[in-house]
C-alpha cells in the first residue's frame, strides 16, 4: 500500500479527532455555562446559588449515599428497615440453597427486645414430629368455613402497587406452597386467580372491586367475587401498618387502564382511598358489616387493624357477648406499626401505632380474658420474615402469620426504597414494561414457594428444639426476651396470661342457617 496514502489517511483521522475533541469540549463548556446561569438565577436552593455547578454534587451524593451505605458501609445487623442478615436469610430460603452459617452468630445476645428460645433437654425426635395442625376459620358461622395448615401466608399487596408478573409469581408460588394470598385493597385481578391459590379478598376504605358507582359497598359485586371458589375469606381493612389513619396511596403513574377498570376509578389519576370507612363509624357498625358480608358471601369475614388506642377492644368484646357470637369477626389481622407500604407520610410511618411485639399479646390477652379466643382467630403481620419472628408470634398466641415484604424479597426485592415510584429496578412494584422483563413469573413462583416452605420448616426446627411436636404447640413458656439490662426475662412473666372473666362464658356456635339469614337473603347492614 502507498505510504503517502497512509500518511494522508492518518492526517485526516487526526484532523477529525481534533475537530471532534473541540466539538465535545465546546458542548461541555456550553453545558457548564447553562448550568452556571441556571444555578445563579434560581432562588429555591441556596447551595446551588452560592456554589453554582459544584453545589449540584451535594444532591447527587445525597441520593447515592443510601445505596453506598447499603452495599459498603452498613454492618450486617444495623440497617433498616431490614438488615443484611434478615434479607440474606430470606434470599437463601427463596433460592432453596444451604442456609447454615459457620463460626458462630453475629447476633448479639444482649440487645433489649430480642428473643431467645429455651431448648428442651429432650428435643422432639424427627420420627415423632408432626406437621402443623389444621385451623378452621368461621366454623359454625360461615356456610363455607376455611380450613388450612399454613403457618405463613402472603399479606395484602394490591395489584397496582405490584406489577403483573409479581402478582402472577405470588399466586403460582402460593398455590405450590399451599398458602393463601391476600389481594390488598386494590381489588381482584385475573392474575390473582391465575395461579389457583387460596385468596383472601380485602375490602379497603374505597371499596375497590366491590363498590357501586357511588362508592358504596355493593352486595351484587360481593357475590360476584364470592363466586370464585379460590376466594376463601373476606377482610375489612380498617388500618394498615406504616399509615394507620390514612388510606391507600397509588400514584397516578401506576394507575393503568387495566388497574382503573379493576378498581373502578379514572386511569392516570392518583388513587387515594379515604382515611376511614364512611359506613363504619362505631363498633356496632363494624360488627354489623362483618355479619352482613359473611351473610352475603357465605365466607369467613374478619378485619385488619393496627393497634393504637385499645379501649375499643373491651367495647367490641362486650358487644359480641351482648349481641351473640354470630356478630363476632371470624378473624382479626393485627398489623404492626412498622409494617410496610409503598407510600406513606413519614409522620405516620415513624410515629403512629403500636409495634407488633406489644399489640399482639395485648389483643390475644383481651380475647382470652373475654373467652373469645376460640371464636376469633388471630392473624399477625409486620416484619415477621425470619423463623424466630414467626415462632415468637405463635408462642404469644397468633394462629397465622402473614408477610408482604418477606415475599417481596423472595421475588428478588433489593430494598431499593423506590416502591412509591414507578422505577423499581427489580420489576416488582413498577408498571414499566422494560423493568418488568427481569421478573420471570415461572422462576420467581418457585422462589415464593421455597421461601414459604423453608420458613415453615425452620419454625418447626425451633419448635422441635423446644420439645414440642409441631409449631402451634409453642407457648410463652418456651421463650425469653432480653430486658433493658441485657438479661433474658421469661416471656410468660413479661406478658402473663390474663384472668378469665367468669361472667363471659362461651356461647355455643350458631348453626349456619339457623337464626341468621344466609346467602344475602334478608341481611341488613
Amino acid at each position: 500500500m502507498d505510504i503517502s496514502f497512509l500518511q494522508s489517511f492518518s492526517m485526516k483521522v487526526l484532523e477529525i479527532s481534533a475537530l471532534l475533541f473541540v466539538f465535545v469540549l465546546g458542548v461541555g463548556v456550553l453545558i457548564l455555562i447553562y448550568l452556571y446561569l441556571s444555578d445563579v438565577s434560581q432562588t429555591k436552593q441556596a447551595i446551588r446559588k452560592n456554589y453554582p455547578v459544584v453545589g449540584r454534587f451535594r444532591y447527587f451524593f445525597e441520593h447515592m449515599g443510601e445505596f453506598f451505605r447499603q452495599y459498603f458501609f452498613a454492618q450486617d445487623r444495623e440497617e433498616l428497615p431490614f438488615n443484611r442478615a434478615q434479607r440474606s436469610w430470606a434470599y437463601r430460603a427463596a433460592k432453596g440453597v444451604d442456609s447454615t452459617v459457620a463460626f458462630g452468630s453475629t447476633r448479639p445476645l444482649n440487645e433489649p427486645g430480642d428473643i431467645i428460645y429455651l431448648n428442651g433437654l429432650f428435643p422432639t425426635l424427627t420420627e415423632d414430629a408432626l406437621p402443623p395442625e389444621p385451623v378452621t376459620i368461621g366454623e359454625g358461622y360461615a356456610t363455607e368455613p376455611y380450613t388450612t395448615t399454613s403457618l405463613v401466608n402472603i399479606s395484602g399487596m394490591s395489584y397496582g402497587a405490584l406489577s403483573t408478573p409479581a402478582v402472577r409469581a405470588l399466586s403460582a408460588g402460593a398455590a405450590k406452597a399451599g398458602i393463601w394470598m391476600n389481594t390488598g385493597e386494590g381489588g381482584l385481578s385475573p392474575y390473582h386467580l391465575e395461579g389457583g391459590c387460596d385468596i383472601v379478598f380485602q375490602i379497603g376504605t374505597a371499596k375497590y372491586g366491590v363498590r357501586s358507582p357511588e362508592g358504596e359497598l355493593s352486595d351484587e359485586k360481593l357475590r360476584d367475587i364470592a363466586a370464585h371458589p379460590e376466594v376463601r375469606m373476606f377482610e375489612i381493612k380498617m388500618s394498615q401498618g406504616a399509615k394507620p389513619g390514612k388510606g391507600g396511596i397509588l400514584p397516578g403513574a401506576k394507575v393503568t387502564e387495566e388497574i382503573a377498570i379493576i378498581r373502578g376509578i379514572p386511569a392516570g389519576s392518583d388513587s387515594i382511598s379515604p382515611n376511614g370507612h364512611t359506613d363504619i363509624r362505631s363498633i356496632d357498625d363494624l360488627l354489623d358489616k362483618l355479619f352482613h358480608i359473611r351473610t352475603v358471601t357465605g365466607r369467613p369475614t374478619g378485619f385488619k387493624s393496627v393497634i393504637g388506642d385499645s379501649a375499643w377492644l373491651d367495647e367490641m368484646c362486650e358487644a359480641i357477648h351482648r349481641r351473640g357470637f354470630e356478630y363476632a369477626p371470624d378473624f382479626i389481622t393485627i398489623d404492626s406499626a412498622d409494617g410496610g407500604t409503598g407510600a406513606a407520610p413519614q409522620s405516620l410511618i415513624d410515629y403512629m401505632g403500636l409495634p407488633i411485639k406489644r399489640s399482639l399479646p395485648l389483643v390475644v390477652d383481651k380475647l382470652l380474658e373475654y373467652q373469645l379466643k376460640d371464636r376469633i382467630k388471630i392473624i399477625t403481620s409486620g416484619k415477621l420474615i425470619n423463623p424466630a419472628d414467626v415462632a415468637w408470634a405463635l408462642s404469644v398466641g397468633a394462629d397465622f402469620v402473614t408477610s408482604a415484604r418477606g415475599f417481596m424479597f423472595a421475588l428478588g426485592c433489593i430494598q431499593a426504597l423506590q416502591c412509591n415510584k414507578n422505577t423499581c429496578p427489580t420489576g416488582i412494584t413498577t408498571h414499566d414494561v422494560a423493568l418488568q422483563r427481569g421478573l420471570d413469573p415461572s422462576d420467581k413462583s418457585e422462589r415464593v414457594a421455597n421461601f414459604a416452605k423453608n420458613l415453615a420448616y425452620e419454625v418447626s426446627v425451633i419448635a422441635h428444639s423446644c420439645g414440642v411436636e409441631q409449631p402451634r404447640q409453642l407457648s410463652r413458656k418456651h421463650a425469653q426476651i432480653i430486658n433493658a439490662q441485657g438479661l433474658p426475662e421469661p416471656l410468660e412473666q413479661l406478658f402473663p396470661l390474663p384472668k378469665v372473666r367468669p361472667e363471659y362464658g362461651n356461647i355455643p356456635a350458631v348453626q349456619v342457617g339457623v337464626g341468621q339469614p344466609m346467602n344475602g337473603q334478608g341481611a341488613s347492614s
